[in-house]
């Protein structure tokens, strides 16, 4: 008896080890895992390929817990590869980017870098016109993500943060889940918990282009948008502390129209403060995760993205910064307006905001935050 006990746990553990086990051949996407073969701070990465009955395909790595490629069909049934990144650790390591991450402590723009908690003043990193972005210079994006290949659709990500982390307070642990579904869609399931009051905002901040070919921009895709009001920013894109209606304004997405439409109206103040579409949506959907948040299709593909989300809002972000300095996958140079980004989160700045939905998280309670990206063509 003693034996067979014995068999058993060694199979347990050799299917345990095979599901922690990255791919080893190339991709479909042509990704090569070897590529992603290293190490970061002695902490491993590699690359994680999930796919369903569909056939679908996304790989994931561990180095800030991005998205590298997703493997979609198009009207035609041909596959494409819709988000942008790179194809090694090494562009990933050496090209400071957002692409495809998993971003926290705080996702977007917290002004000046500062804020308030319970009397006292923290100061953050400041990255980006002299305030704190995206958790600063060594945000998440940044770090090595402990991996768990549950099964062949789902992946585990845990990251522990420590006690002053970019001066953020408390240990904090946090997991993103990405499951990848039948019916194509990748829904990401965060959490986190902390042993001293802080503050917790996390987004995918995936580069999306839905034609399948980044050389192209992404201004010809529809958009629709499920929000009347936005937040609008000063020059230095941080957020004013008004909530805006958006009818009768080029930032009016509740019926759908091309990105590229009103994009250059620099006469609208808002566009040419964010230089085109950086900004975040009050969306209608009040938390309803059955509710779309925004979609958005390529004409020449078919491809279509439906974005659903638990959040209150959702960032809005055009490539406005690719300026063709970036070659990515299979060396193509990424221009001005090659993606859209959807990023569900918390508006920026909250923390400095007292009447907008909240970010503090205290010990005892779990931050839970979900987004679902869900693909589909038309014809």
């Amino acid at each position: 008896m003693k034996k067979h006990f014995l068999i058993a746990g060694i199979a347990a553990l050799m299917l345990a080890a095979c599901n922690n086990k990255p791919a080893s051949e190339l991709t479909l996407s042509g990704l090569d895992p070897a590529k992603f073969q290293t190490e970061v701070n002695n902490a491993q990465t590699a690359l994680y390929t999930l796919k369903n009955k569909a056939g679908m395909e996304v790989c994931i790595t561990n180095f800030g817990g991005r998205i590298v490629s997703i493997m979609v069909p198009d009207k035609n049934g041909k596959m494409q590869d819709v988000v942008l990144g790179f194809d090694s650790i090494a562009d990933y390591i050496n090209v400071p980017s957002d692409f495809g991450a998993s971003i926290g402590r705080y996702a977007n723009r917290i002004n000046q870098g500062r804020f308030v908690l319970d009397g006292d003043t923290i100061q953050l990193p400041q990255n980006n016109f002299g305030h704190c972005l995206h958790g600063g210079p060594k945000g998440w994006q940044y770090q090595v993500y402990e991996a768990n290949l549950i099964d062949p659709t789902t992946l585990e990500l845990t990251l522990i943060s420590p006690d002053g982390d970019a001066n953020f307070p408390g240990n904090v642990t946090a997991k993103v889940t990405y499951q990848l579904t039948d019916d194509n869609a990748i829904d990401i399931k965060y959490s986190a918990t902390t042993d001293k009051k802080t503050i917790i905002n996390m987004t995918n901040h995936s580069y999306f282009n839905l034609a399948g070919d980044p050389s192209k921009t992404s201004t010809d895709n529809i958009m629709y948008v499920n929000a009347d009001y936005y937040t609008p920013v000063d020059s230095t894109f941080m957020t004013t502390g008004e909530i805006a209606p958006v009818k009768d304004t080029p930032m009016d997405f509740t019926t759908p129209k091309a990105v590229g439409k009103d994009i250059n109206n620099y006469d609208f103040v808002q566009l040419k403060n964010g230089n085109g579409y950086d900004h975040n949506w009050v969306l209608n959907t009040k938390g309803d995760i059955s509710q779309v948040a925004a979609r958005l299709t390529s004409p020449e593909t078919g491809i279509t993205l439906e974005v659903y989300t638990n959040e209150p809002g959702i960032q809005v972000y055009t490539g406005n910064f690719l300026d063709g300095t970036v070659s990515g996958k299979k060396g193509i140079v990424y221009n001005q307006r090659a993606s859209v980004c959807l990023e569900t989160q918390h508006y920026p700045d909250s923390p400095n905001k007292a009447d907008w939905p909240s970010v503090v998280l205290e010990p005892g309670q779990t931050y839970n935050s979900e987004c679902i990206f869900k693909f589909s063509t038309e014809k």
